[in-house]
């Protein structure tokens, strides 16, 4: 059967008319050289991105959407600068001796055979646009040397340094590398998206570790002979204690990357190796998420809007580290936002600025706590308050009073669910009157793993694994999602992070409840059997069902509870 012509199934398509088709052709003679797809862009019939789809279609040739991957520096280092922006070619992933390249124009055989020959490798092709290929040529050879690159020129300076008898000049030879190398694990961090750093030392070398999507995974490792300098450089832009290091400290600095400013605040830990570090990593200017966004269920949606935008009353957002609770309170906040009230928080630390509302943040050595702060804001002739977390008897009993007092008061708590928000406050002395005459509802969330787009695939989860999530009966031969896992998601099926979400109303029968100091347990029952309590459970699965994560990462995050 013979092959379709490039412009014939961009016709066939519905993107070009023949007119257009006729009229490319035509431009095509007298610009020699030019393939018609490029004859095409020009003329804004179609889009690089329909060629490339094109090409893919006509050849076989996969296409790839190069904003969905995160590559690998070390399969990027396998070809040079100037070659990759010669041919318009970007290694994108290796297996075994397979190495696999994005071109914007895969048909040139000079270009496939010297890239064989540079590398060692045998070449797979994909497509890509040229714009998606020559913006992570910018981005990825950005830098004149890698991490691993830098790695090695550091620890042979390292050596030098040690080797000489002169202090000023040991101190010249390893300086300058060493900050270099500290900037670029940061800008990479802040590339990835991780949410921290994580420096850890071993018995043999240390482990550099970016936690992307609530996931821990290996960058890199340090020989053990620079873990010293590293871990001083990261030390002194943190104003700590060079010196000490069988304490534990704590320290922040300000860090650049790609135009961004970014606050790291470090943590240090002595262990048998050396000192443990770990880098949060906060933008004080990210754009605030709607709250719509953050994929609450309608019926959760509405319920809580109800209650933040009631005129007094204490709502609480509960859930472990990592599992979102900032981000959900600063979107409510920004839901709320109204230049006719006064909105005012105290927190720890202050993440993000939001403009119109007055943030403070904790100063232990300063006298600020919560509790201190939250004395002095309630005089402050505040409507909405926001108490970053409730920690201690006294911080809790004063945010339930001002919730009861014409404020509206939000917070947060470490529990597993909803109801544990309400024993937790009973258990660290807060009387059940107060619980239940000021809190109005516990929102309790987790951050779930999303299916990577690039690698999404159905497939039928066999009885076992149905009857494991208890729902063998309601989703029998039915199709789900996953990830077969790909370059873009690191091979994990896995890309970005959605919420899940239970929301808990306390009504009539569920201030009852708290007044009898009932368990936790008992107040779930209740509010299922009412209909005011919907659960991590139930949103979980909803979202598996719809495809946007997995049963196993449901399971990961949630105790599966029937309801």
């Amino acid at each position: 059967m013979k092959r379709k012509r490039l412009g014939e199934i961009l016709r066939d398509e519905g993107l070009i008319s023949e007119e257009q088709l006729q009229a490319a052709l035509e431009r095509q003679k007298t610009e020699k050289g030019l393939r018609i797809g490029a004859v095409l862009v020009a003329m804004g019939a179609v889009t690089a991105e329909d060629v490339a789809q094109a090409i893919w279609q006509q050849r076989q040739i996969p296409y790839v959407d190069l904003d969905n991957y995160a590559l690998d520096p070390k399969v990027i280092e396998l070809v040079p600068e100037r070659i990759a922006r010669a041919y318009l070619a970007l290694p994108i992933f290796k297996i075994g001796n397979a190495l696999t390249v994005a071109m914007a124009d895969p048909f040139n055989l000079i270009a496939v055979d010297d890239l064989r020959s540079r590398t060692g490798c045998e070449i797979e092709t994909v497509i890509s646009t040229e714009d998606k290929i020559e913006k992570c040529l910018d981005h990825y050879y950005r830098m004149d040397e890698s991490i691993t690159q830098l790695i090695a020129g550091v620890a042979e300076e390292e050596g030098e340094k040690t080797a000489s008898k002169d202090p000023a000049v040991a101190a010249e030879i390893g300086e300058a590398p060493v900050i270099k190398l500290a900037n670029l694990i940061i800008q990479q961090a802040v590339r990835d998206g991780a949410s921290d750093i994580h420096i850890e030392p071993g018995e043999h070398d240390v482990k550099v570790r970016y936690r992307i999507d609530g996931m821990l995974h290996e960058i890199n490792k340090i020989p053990k002979t620079i873990q010293e300098a590293i871990t001083s450089r990261f030390k002194v832009w943190a104003e700590v204690d060079v010196t000490e290091k069988r304490t534990a400290q704590d320290g922040r600095f300000f860090a650049g990357s790609d135009g961004k400013r970014v606050e790291v605040r470090l943590s240090t830990f002595p262990t048998i190796y050396g000192e443990n570090l770990v880098m949060r990593i906060l933008d004080p200017t990210a754009t605030i998420l709607e709250l719509k966004s953050l994929g609450l269920p309608p019926a959760i949606f509405d319920s809580y809007i109800k209650l933040v935008k009631a005129t007094q009353g204490m709502v609480l957002v509960t859930g472990p580290t990592g599992s979102g609770k900032t981000t959900t309170l600063y979107a409510t906040l920004d839901t709320v936002r109204d230049p006719a009230l006064n909105i005012i928080t105290i927190e720890d630390p202050v993440e993000y600025r939001l403009e119109g509302i007055r943030q403070t943040q904790v100063n232990p050595q300063g006298g600020v706590t919560f509790a201190a702060g939250l004395r002095a804001i309630v005089r402050q002739d505040p409507d909405v308050i926001m108490v970053g977390e409730i920690r201690d008897l006294e911080t809790a009993q004063m945010a339930v009073r001002a919730s009861l007092t014409g404020h509206v008061v939000f917070s947060t708590l470490h529990t597993n669910d909803a109801p544990g928000s309400i024993t937790r406050l009973l258990d660290i002395g807060v009387e059940p009157f107060l619980i239940s005459s000021g809190v109005t509802g516990v929102l309790a969330q987790r951050l779930a793993r999303t299916v990577c787009r690039s690698c999404k695939e159905p497939y039928v989860p066999s009885e076992e694994d149905l009857e494991q999530f208890g729902i063998a009966e309601r989703a029998k031969g039915r199709t789900f999602f996953r990830g077969r896992g790909c370059q873009g998601c690191r091979f994990s099926g896995y890309r970005g992070r959605v919420g899940i979400y239970e929301l808990l109303l306390v009504t009539d029968a569920i201030r009852d409840l708290i007044n009898q100091r009932s368990s936790d347990t008992d107040i779930r029952k209740a509010a299922l059997k009412t209909g005011d309590l919907r659960t991590l459970y139930r949103d979980g699965l909803e979202k598996a069902a719809k495809g946007v994560t997995t049963l196993e990462e449901i399971s990961r995050i949630v105790h599966l509870k029937g309801e």
